[in-house]
């Protein structure tokens, strides 16, 4: 099963995740297919909390792919930030 999920990178306490479409059986942190985006938590500032593809997202999605919680969250988010601007 293909899934779009966090990865996470970043130091400790400072957690950076990249939003990855990957096969489910691939580790956290594993081999990815595609990186669509990525989501900064700890964000302050001028720096940017969320960037994501949506239209690639929707995408994959089409093509079957299941988004987590987190995930379907954050493409929310984005969505309302798209239709903002």
């Amino acid at each position: 099963m293909v899934k779009i999920r966090l990865s996470r990178g970043g130091a400790k306490g400072r957690p950076f995740y990249h939003i990855v479409v990957t096969d489910g059986r691939n580790a956290r942190d594993g081999r990815s297919i595609e990186r669509v985006g990525f989501f900064n938590p700890v964000a302050a500032g001028k720096e940017v909390r969320l960037q994501l593809d949506t239209a690639k997202v929707s995408d994959w999605v089409a093509k079957g792919a299941q988004m987590t919680g987190k995930v379907k969250a954050l493409f929310k988010e984005a969505g309302k930030q798209a239709a903002a601007a």
